[in-house]
């Protein structure tokens, strides 16, 4: 490993300016992006994979959905394992980008690392791939399964696909890089993914609004039913109320109160939701958040009874729970309610099942050891509110494989936000844990196929 880290080392300058390259492509896969720049991306992977010593390399076309890189190195020895390794290269959308502080597909240097729209979620995972395919001279001792997605963030009918054609998704273990660390210099692996579920809630109670000086305190108000409803899904701590819905303690690492404010952006003598561990509140436990109100803007305000409101509410819930158990859960729970003796309409919306992933196999040792030594410090284990959908279709297609979920990005990089940044430190150490990980796993799996 002291030889292998030195390599990756060596590499660093390489992978830093390939970072920058497919980070300054928008390749934005939302409706109303041009599809060019994602095509781009593509084409570059495509030939980075070549010069990293990949010959069989494929495109998967799906309808409505921007190309997949799909790429085999066969296995060196008959009993040597088969690791599938995934990430993405399409990303968020910038948002405003006065937010800014400098171009977002422009990268730029920042302190310990680089600034760019994607450029931790996903590019630099799909970089940390490479690094251990080129420190490996194209020839790792495991078999290798490469899938890059296109249209990751959008989501699309690849999500499905794998466990559709499970042959092309064989494999002995998975490394889903689309994850990273708690912190900074804290290795972590990820064994839990919160499942989610939307709902969507209205009231409609006159034909059209009515003068609330006339009508007011007599005749019902929607916006007012609304919120009543909305109001029983937590108690007095802000814990959700919805009977049903799986939480269980939490037993991993997890951020401090302090950082987790910070990373929040929690306004100071604010207090946080809810009780009991952070962990318990933001993985091992459901969330329910109104992400959506319709109803008269207060710029724009009439004085007129409300006649019609509706909210989309999200529903984050255990790795464990049926997606659509936990919906109908929450469904339940507002058709049951009559605020005012006024009826609600309820309607539920998509749902993703959550992951939570085996521990103490082979694998999962191989990486723990190779995250610890990378780094120089104790692995932690986490789980994450945010879902990967495809995780659970390469699940079904594979479903004897270790899934492993670590890479490059940390919980303070800003994913999905303004300004986001990778840090070399990370990605440096992820490419010789990765190295790490498939050196320990292809001589552990021998030998345990062996016994």
């Amino acid at each position: 490993m002291v030889d292998m880290a030195a390599k990756v080392d060596g590499l660093m300058d390489g992978l830093r300016a390939d970072l920058e390259r497919l980070a300054a492509i928008p390749s934005v896969a939302f409706p109303g992006f041009p599809a060019e720049p994602v095509q781009a991306a593509h084409d570059l992977l495509v030939g980075l994979l070549r010069q990293a010593g990949v010959a069989r390399i494929e495109r998967i076309d799906l309808p409505d959905t921007a190309p997949v890189v799909y790429a085999e190195i066969p296995p060196p020895t008959p009993d040597a394992p088969t690791v599938l390794l995934y990430s993405h290269y399409d990303v968020q959308p910038p948002g405003d980008e006065r937010l800014w502080l400098s171009p977002p597909f422009e990268p730029t240097p920042v302190e310990g690392g680089l600034r760019a729209r994607g450029i931790a979620d996903d590019k630099s995972n799909v970089i940390a791939h490479l690094g251990m395919l080129r420190a490996y001279e194209g020839r790792p001792p495991v078999g290798v399964k490469i899938v890059f997605e296109g249209q990751e963030e959008y989501g699309s009918a690849f999500d499905a696909y794998p466990a559709d054609n499970p042959e092309r998704f064989v494999c002995d273990a998975m490394v889903i890089a689309d994850l990273g660390n708690l912190r900074p210099g804290t290795p972590t692996l990820t064994t839990g993914l919160r499942g989610a579920a939307e709902v969507t809630v209205e009231v409609r109670t006159l034909q059209e609004p009515r003068h609330s000086g006339e009508f007011g305190g007599a005749a019902p108000d929607a916006l007012l039913v609304l919120l009543k409803a909305l109001g029983t899904l937590h108690d007095l701590h802000g814990d959700v109320a919805v009977s049903g819905l799986r939480r269980e303690e939490w037993t991993g690492t997890t951020y401090t109160e302090d950082e987790f404010r910070e990373l929040a952006g929690v306004r100071d003598g604010v207090p946080l939701l809810g009780s009991g561990t952070l962990g318990e509140r933001l993985w091992s436990g459901p969330a329910i958040t109104v992400i959506g109100l319709d109803a008269p803007s207060v710029d724009h305000a009439a004085s007129a009874v409300v006649p019609y409101a509706r909210a989309k509410l999200n529903l984050r819930f255990h790795p464990r729970q049926d997606p659509r158990e936990a919906q109908s859960r929450l469904v339940d729970h507002l058709r049951s309610l009559r605020p005012f003796g006024i009826p609600l309409t309820v309607t539920p919306g998509d749902t993703g099942p959550g992951y939570e992933a085996s521990t103490g196999g082979p694998a999962y040792r191989a990486a723990l050891a190779a995250l610890e030594e990378a780094w120089g410090a104790d692995a932690s284990y986490v789980a994450t509110g945010g879902s990967i959908p495809l995780v659970n279709g390469l699940a079904q297609a594979a479903p004897d494989a270790e899934v492993l979920l670590f890479g490059a990005q940390d919980s303070m990089c800003n994913l999905h936000a303004p300004n986001e940044r990778v840090l070399f430190s990370e990605l440096r150490n992820t490419v010789v844990a990765m190295c790490g990980f498939v050196e320990r796993y292809a001589a552990d799996f021998r030998r345990e196929s062996a016994v």
